[in-house]
């Protein structure tokens, strides 16, 4: 990658080197599945939930500058790292974790593409899946020409998705007083309600951003000082909350249109309210034209357009760090985003060719839960590393920002779970599956979430791993302690200690 020169005066031109990353990272906050999300959230709860968006946002900002203060102060991205303190087992089972999340993220990007272009152009959905891969493989083209070309892109695609939800929203006339009023008075009435929020929350961290945000900010060419790192951090942090800002406004714009057309009379009395209930990419667009007209829906249709290739153009160029990071794959760039762009669009091409629209659609649902089933095995990496002088020196956390973020981080561990184990539950006993089917779900459930807590908590609590070569562990060592280092070829030497024993300790 190619290093931008940061340009030190005048102040403007040098705010505007360090403008980029924090952009393409927050293209994830308004990809189609969250697009579907805030549409469902605002039929059903109207403008109630908007402060659920506003706080979620805020931990976004906190939680997306860890990782580009980890990229900034260490010079390696999240991948790298998690390579280097790991063991192989660990590493490789942190690797295919984070390729799932890729596809899973990519999954409602590719096919929200493809409605778009359904909507657009009546193209079939399953050639809008092969046309997305094909868009998004001539996008990241760019890259040959640096990352400030792909940034300015993804920059127009952000302004275009905002423009039309905005010239929607004008016509729908939300209530300015609900939507103050929702973004600052907590409120959750019912339990539906609940579900809501849960899955407005479970649906903005991204796993696969914390990764790429972390290597986006190394191509930034900084003053390596203690200086130089913390006036970076400051821009970095600066910058992201400048684009998550834009996106929080978007999102209360596609809540409010909901949310307006909805649960006012006057303003679409063409709506059916049997319309509101399990809005889907492509319902929505049939609500939104008997509620405001025609050009409502070619304007949500653009938008979707617009939302789709920004956040699979980030999404594969997240899983060229990981893939490179992990496994250290020397390839050329275009075959890696070949690689990378056909393991990510394989499954939602093989649904929409069996199952159409409506496989499209319960696939996005999975997606969502695979998302959730992952963020931890990025989040909880993150925050340890950031927290450790061994790795930051004197640009780890503070104190307080690290027990925030270990909050917020349980926090979010625990809805992602409830929403995984309501939803799995769900589905048992619903008796939409066959009982068989059932059962072996229900058998296999159990083990596999003992594998998921065992694996956790050997994340959360592995000591810390000394300095090659620091006394401490030499003398650990030699006073017969049960801490046992072993050789771990992909780390150049670096002394490991037995997972298993780790586990136990933990324990």
């Amino acid at each position: 990658m190619a290093l931008v020169q940061i340009v030190e005066t005048p102040r403007w031109k040098k705010i505007l080197t360090f403008v980029g990353p924090g952009f393409l990272v927050s293209v994830a906050y308004l990809d189609p599945g969250n697009l579907e999300t805030d549409l469902q959230a605002g039929a059903d709860q109207k403008y109630e939930l908007l402060w659920i968006v506003f706080i979620g946002l805020v931990y976004a900002l906190i939680i997306q500058s860890r990782s580009a203060n980890l990229g900034v102060a260490t010079g390696k991205h999240l991948s790298e790292h998690c390579k280097m303190e790991y063991p192989p087992a660990v590493n490789y089972c942190l690797w295919a974790l984070a390729e799932v999340a890729v596809i899973a993220a990519d999954i409602p990007e590719v096919i929200g593409t493809a409605v778009a272009l359904n909507m657009l152009l009546k193209v079939p959905i399953w050639a809008g899946v092969l046309l997305a891969g094909l868009n998004t493989l001539l996008l990241l083209g760019l890259q040959r020409y640096g990352i400030r070309k792909l940034e300015i892109v993804i920059v127009v695609l952000l302004l275009v998705v905002g423009g039309c939800f905005f010239a929607v929203m004008v016509h729908a006339r939300p209530s300015a007083e609900e939507i103050v009023t929702g973004m600052f008075v907590p409120k959750l009435d019912s339990g539906r309600a609940t579900r809501d929020a849960v899955a407005l929350l479970g649906a903005l961290i991204m796993p696969h951003n914390l990764y790429l945000h972390s290597a986006l900010v190394i191509s930034r060419k900084i003053q390596h000082s203690s200086e130089g790192i913390r006036s970076a951090s400051r821009y970095f942090m600066l910058e992201s909350g400048v684009a998550l800002f834009f996106t929080f406004l978007i999102n209360v714009a596609v809540v409010s249109v909901s949310a307006s057309v909805c649960s006012r009379p006057q303003v679409s009395p063409q709506v059916d309210k049997s319309q509101c209930k399990d809005i889907t990419l492509q319902s929505a667009a049939v609500l939104l034209k008997n509620a405001l007209g025609n050009w409502s829906s070619k304007l949500f249709a653009i938008s979707l357009l617009a939302s789709g290739q920004s956040s699979t153009v980030t999404g594969t160029y997240a899983g060229q760090f990981i893939m490179q990071g992990f496994l250290d794959l020397k390839m050329k760039l275009w075959l890696r985003n070949l690689v990378t762009r056909c393991i990510a669009i394989a499954p939602s091409l093989v649904v929409c060719i069996i199952g159409g629209s409506a496989g499209a659609s319960r696939l996005i649902i999975i997606a969502s839960m695979i998302l959730s089933f992952d963020l931890p095995f990025a989040l909880v990496p993150l925050l340890r590393f950031t927290s450790r002088e061994a790795k930051m020196h004197q640009h780890k956390s503070s104190i307080t920002v690290t027990i925030l973020s270990w909050i917020l981080g349980f926090g979010t561990i625990g809805i992602n779970m409830y929403f995984i184990t309501t939803s799995l539950a769900g589905w048992i006993t619903s008796g939409r599956l066959p009982k068989v089917l059932s059962a072996l779900v229900a058998t296999i459930m159990f083990p596999a979430m003992v594998a998921y807590v065992v694996m956790l908590m050997y994340l959360i609590c592995k000591p810390e791993m000394p300095p090659p070569g620091s006394e401490s562990l030499q003398a650990d060592v030699a006073s017969g302690g049960r801490r046992t280092p072993t050789r771990d070829s992909n780390s150049a030497g670096s002394d490991r200690i037995e997972t298993v024993e780790e586990i136990s300790t933990c324990l």
